[in-house]
C-alpha cells in the first residue's frame, strides 16, 4: 500500500509538471502569409502599416475598403495608394478609373502573389518563381540606391519575379541576381504605377531584418512625398465585418433613427407604467411561535386535573422508550439484570441506577401519586439525562 502511494505521488507530480509545461509553452509561430495590416504574425503587415509615417513624415494614413473604381471616381486630391494583398483582382472598370486617377497625379503601389483581372493583359506582364536560391538576391538599378552587396532573404520571400513585361513602357526599379526584374514602374501622366512581385518583402518578418527594412524603405521611396496615404483593405479582404444582429438597422440612417425612437419610446412607456401601477406593499407581521402557548395550555390542563399518576406514567414510558431506542435495552422487566445492563451500557454509577429503577417500580405500583412523589420522579429522570 505504501509503494502504491509513492507511485501515485510520483505520477501526480509528473502530470502536474507536464501540465505546467504545456500551459507555459509558447504558441507555435503561424507562418501563413496573410499580409493583413492587423496581423502581427511573421507574414502580416502590421509593422509596415504602423511605420508608414516614418517613410512619409507628416502624412495621414487612411484605410479604404472601396474598390479601385469607387475610390478614384471623382477624386481630386492626389495621394499615394498602397495595395499589399495575396491576390489582386482588377476589373476593366477598375483599371480604367485607376489610370485616370494616376494621370491626374495619384501614385499606386501594388504587390501581390497573384494578378487577376485585366491588369496583366493590359500591361503585358507575367510572373514566375526563381528555382535557384542563389539567384533570388535582389538589388536596385538606381545608382543612388544600389548596394555593393545584393539584398539576401531567406524563406524564398524574394523568389518571385516578372519573367515577361513590355520593356517599352516599364522601367525596372530592382532585379535579382539572374537579371530578372521584380519591381517595375509605369508612368501615366502626372503619376506612376509601381508593381512589385514580392509582397512578403513588406511583411513583419522582412522588416525586422536590416536588409528587409532598408529594401522596403527604398522601394516605397519611389512614391512621392504626399500628405495623403491610402491603405487598401478591399483587395486583401481586411475589412472588419459587422456581425451584430442590429447591423441591418445601423446600415441605414433612417432605420437607425427608427430603432433609437422605438427603443427610448419603449423605455419611457415601461418607466411610467411601473410608476403608475406601483402599490404600497403591506407590512406582514411574522408568524408567532405558538410552541410556548401550546405547552402552557397542556400544562394548565394537567395541573387542573391533578392527574399525577397519568403524568408519572407518561414520563416513565418516554424514558423506557428512550432506553430501548438509544441503548437497545429490554424494558419488559425492570429487575437486577436490567439494572446491570443499564449500568454497563450508559456508564452511570450503579447506586444512581438502582435508585432510579427502584423509584420507577415504586411509582408503578401506586394507584395515586402525590405532588412530592411526581417531583422526585421528575428530578431523578432529569438527572439521568444530564449524566448520559
Amino acid at each position: 500500500m505504501k509503494d502504491f502511494k509513492i507511485y501515485l505521488a510520483i505520477g501526480s507530480a509528473l502530470l502536474i509538471i507536464y501540465l505546467v509545461i504545456q500551459y507555459n509553452k509558447p504558441a507555435p509561430v503561424n507562418w501563413q502569409p496573410t499580409l493583413a495590416a492587423a496581423d502581427k504574425i511573421p507574414f502580416g503587415t502590421y509593422a509596415l502599416r504602423e511605420r508608414l509615417t516614418d517613410i512619409f513624415p507628416g502624412a495621414q494614413v487612411k484605410n479604404t475598403n472601396q474598390s479601385l473604381y469607387n475610390f478614384f471616381r471623382g477624386r481630386t486630391k492626389p495621394g499615394n495608394y498602397i495595395i499589399i494583398a495575396k491576390t489582386v483582382t482588377i476589373t476593366k472598370a477598375d483599371f480604367e478609373q485607376m489610370l485616370k486617377g494616376i494621370r491626374a497625379g495619384n501614385n499606386v503601389f501594388i504587390t501581390t502573389f497573384s494578378w487577376n483581372g485585366v491588369i496583366a493583359d493590359r500591361l503585358k506582364f507575367n510572373n514566375d518563381i526563381e528555382d535557384d536560391d542563389a539567384k533570388t538576391a535582389i538589388n536596385f538599378t538606381n545608382k543612388q540606391l544600389r548596394q555593393s552587396r545584393y539584398y539576401k532573404f531567406d524563406k524564398e520571400i524574394s523568389a518571385q519575379y516578372f519573367n515577361s513585361y513590355d520593356t517599352a513602357r516599364a522601367t525596372i526599379i530592382s532585379l535579382n541576381k539572374a537579371g530578372n526584374a521584380n519591381y517595375l514602374r509605369y508612368r501615366f501622366g502626372k503619376g506612376s504605377l509601381l508593381l512589385c512581385a514580392n509582397p512578403e518583402l513588406f511583411t513583419n518578418y522582412s522588416l525586422l531584418t536590416r536588409n528587409g527594412a532598408e529594401y522596403a524603405s527604398a522601394a516605397l521611396s519611389y512614391l512621392p512625398a504626399n500628405n495623403n496615404i491610402y491603405w487598401d483593405q478591399f483587395q486583401n479582404r481586411d475589412i472588419v465585418i459587422d456581425r451584430s444582429p442590429l447591423r441591418a438597422f445601423f446600415a441605414s440612417s433612417s432605420l437607425q433613427w427608427a430603432f433609437y425612437i422605438s427603443f427610448w419610446g419603449l423605455a419611457l412607456f415601461v418607466f411610467f407604467e411601473i410608476k403608475r401601477r406601483q402599490r404600497i406593499i403591506p407590512i406582514i407581521d411574522p408568524l408567532k411561535n405558538a410552541t410556548v402557548d401550546f405547552v402552557e395550555v397542556v400544562g394548565k390542563v394537567y395541573y387542573e386535573k391533578r392527574d399525577n399518576s397519568n403524568i408519572a406514567l407518561k414520563k416513565i414510558l418516554y424514558l423506557l422508550s428512550f432506553l430501548r431506542e438509544q441503548y437497545q435495552l429490554k424494558t419488559t422487566r425492570l429487575d437486577a439484570e436490567f439494572i446491570e445492563s443499564m449500568v454497563w451500557k450508559t456508564g452511570i454509577d450503579t447506586a444512581f441506577i438502582q435508585d432510579l429503577v427502584g423509584y420507577i417500580n415504586y411509582i408503578g405500583q401506586q394507584s395515586k401519586v402525590t405532588d412530592k412523589e411526581l417531583i422526585e420522579l421528575n428530578l431523578l429522570i432529569e438527572k439521568f439525562y444530564q449524566k448520559i
